[in-house]
């Protein structure tokens, strides 16, 4: 009784707090019309194939009327076979019905699950970086998975279930109401409770089924995390902690999934009892009805038979309710993705132009601030690199280097006209033409779960082998190339787990070496070099790239030594400006840094000769 109290009151509250839930829920559905368009002749040879699977099943009740009487009158047990015949052939029309019907409508939900997933994923290929900033990898994943299935239900068995459940309910109706109204009328009763419990059940699931779908994301972005970072987990010997945070998000999945089945295990067999109730009072009022001989034994027995049929509509009912509250819980969070508005393809303000980004790189008063930072990442920096020069960035941890980088490839959105190619904004360049020219080799080098080779040739899986070669030679890879099992054909796990982080590093610059790109940026990727691979790899790369830009981020200055300028950072800020050499003969970071580096070599050399 504390159930039914508990369950009623909350949907009186819920019902309250927001009247208009189920219609603004509801509404998520627009999404799905140019499917269901798409996919209509199926749902209408789906829906004939259900009408006459159900005209069948109204009639197995009307053979086992005759048959009833036509044992009770002792007709011959000819007809009381051919009666059992049509019966065994209405059976058989009622499995390729079911069979079909299945085949047009539950193949169209799948169709529609799959094309709505690849929209999903072709939109977040979309998304402009700051929107995974925000985002994690676990509740992305839920949403093109657990959420898909509740569209697909939707889309499917809650369609089935709702047409279904209003043809034989009013079909059903129609026939008992015929044949003896005064016993129908009686016996359908508890049908307007039955109705009433259902409302209240789908007003009570949608909230529910979200807050479900949002615990499992975050359960999901836990196991993710784990997964992604175990080599750091097991090295800090925190696989304790990491497994009570898994059990914490589950247990708390948990928690939300069993609110829901609380809910399933009251809602549902209390209708199958209001509808048991059916037909205790058909039993009760029909038997008394054969008695007096105003009905006949096997009417009563169709009447009953009827009644069994009723039960499922009525059941169907919840059913549609529940999955069309969960295909809109689950629509709305993946209409989030979808309504996200896709990077620009030019800058917002900017002059398009349909021009290669290539010249001067140059940077005009540039400021960038980070939403939520009290200081700019960069403030006023204003450098110009000739076309085919080597700029070296220089600059304290958090001194904005990066951020310098990422605006020339529109990865952090710069103001228009702070920064420039050839003297046009790179706004107004398209972002996959400009982003095109550049290859960018990040701290991180993320690399596939594949072979080398497939991840050198990302760019370009028909690369030329000569540029291939060459490839793998300026970054120093055919070095390791022993090392590697099945050489160049070596799987290298997932986001490179396999190598060690100079090769995952070296693996990254030959990918941006193969594509050959105009301007290369190089985002402090050496530092899990050694000196000496180092001082080959730049030296090639020098050598390489005549005539093409290269934009080289380290705080080793023995690699910005071979820089045609060199910048150095300060708390967002330009501190210094010149060539190697200048920087080197006056007081300042650089000097500094390259003075604290020699010192340190010549200890390691002298030790070396002791």
């Amino acid at each position: 009784m504390s159930t039914v109290l508990w369950l009623t009151r909350r949907a009186v509250v819920e019902k309250h707090r927001s009247p208009v839930y189920d219609s603004a829920m509801l509404k998520e559905f627009k999404t799905l019309l140019p499917y269901l368009r798409r996919y209509r002749r199926s749902y209408c040879l789906g829906l004939l194939c259900l009408v006459v699977v159900d005209a069948a099943q109204l009639l197995l009740p009307q053979f086992l009327r005759r048959a009833v009487d036509s044992i009770s009158s002792g007709y011959p047990r000819r007809t009381v076979a051919a009666i059992g015949l049509s019966m065994a052939a209405t059976a058989a029309a009622i499995a390729a019905g079911r069979f079909l019907w299945r085949y047009f409508i539950h193949g169209s939900s799948r169709r529609i699950e799959t094309a709505l997933r690849d929209r999903l994923f072709g939109r977040l290929m979309t998304l402009p970086p700051s929107y995974f900033n925000g985002t994690s990898a676990g509740d992305i994943m839920a949403r093109a998975t657990n959420d898909m299935q509740a569209i697909r239900m939707a889309t499917g068995m809650a369609f089935v279930a709702f047409f279904d459940g209003a043809f034989m309910s009013v079909a059903i109706l129609a026939v008992m109401l015929a044949q003896n109204p005064a016993t129908a009328l009686i016996t359908i009763t508890p049908l307007p409770l039955i109705t009433v419990l259902i409302l209240m059940f789908g007003s009570m699931v949608g909230k529910r089924f979200k807050r479900a779908q949002e615990l499992y994301s975050d359960m999901s972005s836990v196991a993710h995390e784990t997964m992604q970072g175990i080599r750091v987990v097991q090295s800090f010997v925190k696989e304790d902690e990491f497994a009570r945070r898994f059990s914490e998000a589950n247990d708390g999945y948990r928690r939300a999934s069993m609110v829901l089945v609380m809910i399933h295990g009251f809602f549902f067999p209390l209708i199958s009892f209001l509808a048991g109730l059916t037909t205790l009072l058909l039993v009760v009022v029909g038997g008394a009805a054969v008695i007096e001989n105003r009905m006949s034994p096997g009417s009563l027995a169709a009447m009953l038979s009827y009644l069994e049929m009723l039960i499922w509509p009525m059941v169907g009912a919840g059913f549609t309710v529940n999955m069309l509250q969960r295909g809109a819980a689950s629509l709305k969070r993946v209409n989030e993705v979808i309504e996200t508005d896709p990077e620009p393809r030019f800058a917002p303000g900017a002059e398009p132009t349909d021009a290669v980004p290539v010249g001067a790189v140059g940077f005009v008063d540039l400021g960038v601030s980070y939403p939520g930072s009290l200081t700019p990442a960069l403030d006023g920096i204003s450098v110009t690199l000739p076309a085919g020069r080597t700029l070296g960035v220089l600059g304290k941890v958090g001194s904005g280097k990066s951020t310098l980088v990422k605006t020339l490839s529109r990865i952090v959105e710069p103001p228009r006209g702070a920064v420039t190619i050839g003297g046009v904004d790179v706004g107004s360049f398209q972002i996959e033409t400009l982003r095109a020219s550049i290859g960018f080799v990040p701290q991180d080098s993320f690399l596939f779960s594949d072979t080398i080779r497939a991840n050198v040739l990302f760019s370009d899986p028909d690369l030329p082998r000569e540029r291939f070669e060459r490839a793998v030679a300026i970054s120093a890879l055919d070095r390791d190339l022993r090392l590697f099992s099945d050489g160049w054909d070596t799987v290298v796990g997932e986001r490179g787990l396999t190598l060690s982080g100079g090769q995952k590093q070296r693996v990254a610059i030959a990918r941006a070496l193969a594509r050959d790109p105009e301007i290369l940026v190089l985002d402090d990727a050496l530092s899990a070099v050694d000196a000496e691979t180092e001082e080959s790899i730049v030296s090639a790369l020098v050598g390489d790239r005549v005539g093409k830009t290269t934009i080289i981020v380290s705080n080793r200055v023995s690699t910005l030594r071979r820089a045609d300028i060199v910048v150095v950072l300060d708390s967002g800020r330009l501190s210094q400006l010149g060539t190697p050499d200048e920087l080197a003969a006056v007081d300042g970071f650089y000097s500094e840094i390259a003075a604290l580096q020699a010192l340190s070599a010549s200890s390691v050399d002298s030790g070396e000769g002791r």
